[in-house]
């Protein structure tokens, strides 16, 4: 029995560069009839209405947002930069202004001091800064910047504002303390300018923190002359002050116990929370023969 023989089936195998050719050919015949023929011309735009149409819509929609957000972050980063130059511009006018205050404050103490110089242009003086104080809100005790080297001796009297201030307790080569009267071991004879009573003035620093004010006592009013808001002056018996130096006003007046004599409070002529420059006197009560 002779043996059966199989025959195996050939594949029907186009090469790749003959496949592309047919491809190619058939594209071009596709396109030649869709430009020559309108078979789908109506379904190719309703297609275009349903697909194409709908995701332009949504390009230019997202490009006019993206549009937008440009602009104002072109807008956003000029403003910016504007309010830092703005920034910068109120800055330099806060300093200048800062600046311009400053001086105006100098001016109108160089100014009161002028005026109180005239005031007493009697008496020989010389203008110092001060450059310490045992106080940050109340100048009691204080240091200027003249000393021995300018002539400055202790008990000269210190003036600022509109009167006195107080007088110097010690002095160095080059710098001077000085004690106002509002510290609590201060006294000073006064005397009513209006009636020439006599009274002491005392420093007070509790009365003049709370109230603005400090003390006087010892004053003898039988008649009832002296009233609010009289000015009070150094007295010419005083050992350590020069006289007619206005220390304040009378704020107001209480009788003692024995009837005899009356006490009260005095508002300073000088503001004692802001010294700065101040009026030395460089005569001493003993060289002026009073």
């Amino acid at each position: 029995m002779s043996p059966v023989i199989k025959k195996k089936r050939r594949k029907f195998t186009i090469s790749s560069k003959y496949l592309l050719l047919i491809l190619s050919g058939i594209c071009v015949c596709l396109m030649i009839f869709t430009f020559k023929t309108s078979v789908f011309e109506g379904p190719l735009k309703a297609a275009a209405a349903y697909v194409v149409v709908p995701f332009q819509r949504g390009i230019a929609s997202v490009g006019g947002y993206l549009s937008d957000r440009s602009e104002e972050l072109a807008r956003l980063e000029e403003v910016l930069a504007e309010n830092e130059d703005l920034k910068q511009q109120i800055d330099e006018l806060t300093i200048e202004n800062n600046r311009l205050q400053q001086d105006r404050y100098e001016l109108n103490n160089l100014r009161s001091l002028y005026e109180l110089d005239q005031t007493y242009a009697d008496y020989e003086k010389v203008g110092a800064h001060v450059i310490a104080s045992e106080a940050d809100n109340w100048f009691y005790s204080f240091t200027i910047d003249k000393g021995e080297n300018d002539g400055i001796q202790v008990d000269c009297n210190v003036m600022a504002g509109s009167g006195l201030v107080g007088r110097v307790v010690s002095v160095g080569p080059n710098y001077a303390k000085v004690q106002s009267i509002i510290n609590d071991t201060s006294n000073v004879s006064a005397t009513v300018l209006a009636t020439s009573e006599n009274m002491i003035v005392s420093g007070d620093l509790q009365a003049m923190q709370t109230d603005g004010v400090i003390c006087f006592g010892e004053l003898s009013d039988k008649n009832g002359r002296v009233s609010v808001g009289d000015k009070v002056v150094t007295s010419s018996i005083s050992d350590k002050y020069l006289p007619g130096i206005l220390i304040g006003y009378i704020n107001s007046i209480n009788t003692s116990a024995n009837n005899l004599t009356k006490s009260g409070y005095i508002t300073p002529a000088v503001d004692f929370t802001h010294l700065e420059e101040v009026l030395v006197v460089m005569e001493l009560k003993q060289q002026t023969g009073d």
